[in-house]
């Protein structure tokens, strides 16, 4: 990794003089002004609190002075003497990015206002700068980065940063499915690089450290093929609190259930106020849901001192068109499907003559015949599966619609009985279906079928996986009615 930190971090031609951080002492003198705007040409908007230096360039001369850029990102430099200059400036987000921008000459004639604009290096001079050059056609991206300590925020060396993506190529022989794997190591400061990351797609990333990690978490890198990710890692707990509301009217939405991976859930109170105070710190995956909204699932940093987390829940109406489906022949076009995967081989499948002669009380029931599958002791039990690194929570399907990796045995029994289910595939990690993956979390999928006409809002819908999103707002929705009812 010093290897590839000595090539990507790019000469600094700026230093940073101990004179430049001491009390400005050079005489004030009627001269010119000096002003411009510095900004971040990677999320394309003005950079505030950047420090911006002028210096003499001149040998003889000896002039220096620093501005600090505002909320939209401008900075004025006055009575600058007649001369040659440099200009330049340092932010936090240059540390992250591993980099240093080029510096601008400035020539001051007296005349008149100078005007010089400052920005953070445009994604493709940081991807070609990090990476090396690459040709015209190259489509890899470059995600960077730093991981820090959740306390106290100071980097963390040695951390070992993953990340993975999906790939599927199309040929005559069929569809084949590879998953490549991306892994770098923090350097002392911290920073990290990954080149030849997908390029406008999403992909999962991680960071571990011996026992420490941060949760898998789901990045979308933009079509520029540059991603900025901040990580966090830590072992301890904290207090974390936020609030939930209406997207649309900013109003707070009372009796929202919040929940961050490993710890418990609560529920905000009237005011849309919600604390948990066992949280794990470090990067982590905040899920909300919401009677009539539509679910929120993000990546959060959980460190001490961290400001509240403000999440707007969109209604399902803004969030999924008005669709009318009365056509039957979708569902059998998935039927036939399921019997395609059946046939070969993948997984575990049982056919609704396999689940008459079991006689399954509840849904449930079936998964104890299933080999890999268990149920997990508990209030409520869980159902568990054997994955590469342990027992792991399978994410289920419903009629082609993910639900959620965190059902329990009660909850996928009161939202699916058993003499309604006419198929269920189960896949063990390395052996999912693409359209069954969700994120790459190593663990696999249960997908259940049902019978193929289901009463919704007064029409026969046929086929839930046109109304994926609709199902996803249902099952949370029963999910939450389930718990209030408990």
């Amino acid at each position: 990794m010093s290897g590839l930190l000595g090539s990507v971090i790019l000469v600094a031609l700026l230093a940073r003089p101990a004179a430049a951080q001491s009390r400005d002492t050079t005489p004030r003198t009627a001269g010119t002004m000096v002003s411009g705007v510095v900004r971040d040409s990677i999320a394309r908007e003005p950079l505030a609190g950047a420090m911006v230096q002028l210096v003499a360039a001149d040998s003889l001369a000896r002039f220096g002075r620093t501005a600090v850029s505002d909320a939209q990102g401008r900075f004025a430099i006055a009575d600058v003497p007649v001369g040659r200059y440099t200009l330049g400036f340092f932010h936090p987000m240059l540390d992250s990015l591993g980099v240093l921008p080029g510096l601008l000459q400035v020539f001051v004639n007296g005349n008149r206002p100078v005007r010089a604009d400052l920005a953070i290096p445009s994604p493709a001079r940081l991807r070609a700068a990090i990476c090396g050059p690459r040709p015209a056609a190259d489509s890899g991206a470059v995600i960077v980065g730093t991981v820090r300590d959740a306390r106290d925020r100071t980097p963390a060396a040695g951390v070992t940063v993953t990340g993975e993506w999906l790939e599927l190529t199309f040929t005559s022989g069929g569809v084949f499915r590879r998953t490549p794997r991306i892994v770098v190591k923090t350097a002392e400061t911290g920073w990290f690089a990954m080149c030849d990351a997908p390029r406008a797609g999403g992909m999962m990333i991680i960071a571990s450290r011996d026992a420490d990690s941060t949760d898998l978490i789901e990045v979308n890198v933009p079509a520029e093929g540059f991603l900025r990710r901040e990580m966090y890692l830590g072992r301890s707990r904290t207090v974390v609190t936020g609030t939930v509301v209406t997207a649309a009217e900013g109003r707070p939405l009372a009796g929202a259930q919040v929940r961050i991976t490993e710890s418990s859930q609560t529920r905000t109170n009237e005011r849309g106020e919600w604390t948990l105070g066992d949280a794990p710190v470090g990067t982590r995956m905040l899920e909300v849901l919401a009677v009539g909204y539509y679910p929120e699932r993000r990546a959060v940093d959980v460190v001490t001192g961290a400001a509240s987390i403000r999440v707007a829940l969109s209604t399902m109406k803004a969030v999924l068109d008005t669709v009318h489906v009365t056509a039957a022949r979708l569902y059998d076009r998935d039927r036939s499907a399921f019997e395609a995967r059946r046939r070969s081989g993948m997984g575990r499948y049982l056919t609704a003559a396999d689940i008459a002669r079991r006689h399954p009380i509840v849904t449930s029931d079936l998964f104890r015949m299933v080999p890999g599958l268990r149920l997990e002791g508990g209030v409520p039990p869980r159902v568990r599966m054997r994955g590469p690194f342990g027992d792991c929570s399978p994410a289920f399907y419903l009629d082609g619609a993910y639900l959620s990796t965190l059902l329990s045995a009660d909850d996928i029994d009161v939202w699916v009985n058993p003499s309604e289910i006419v198929g269920i595939e189960v896949y063990t990690s390395g052996t999912v279906p693409a359209q069954y993956q969700t994120g790459l979390t190593g663990c696999g999928s249960i997908v259940v079928w049902t019978s193929p006409a289901v009463p919704l809002g007064g029409d026969r819908i046929r086929s839930r996986r046109t109304f994926a999103k609709a199902v996803v707002f249902v099952a949370a929705t029963a999910l939450l009615l389930v718990t209030v009812l408990r």
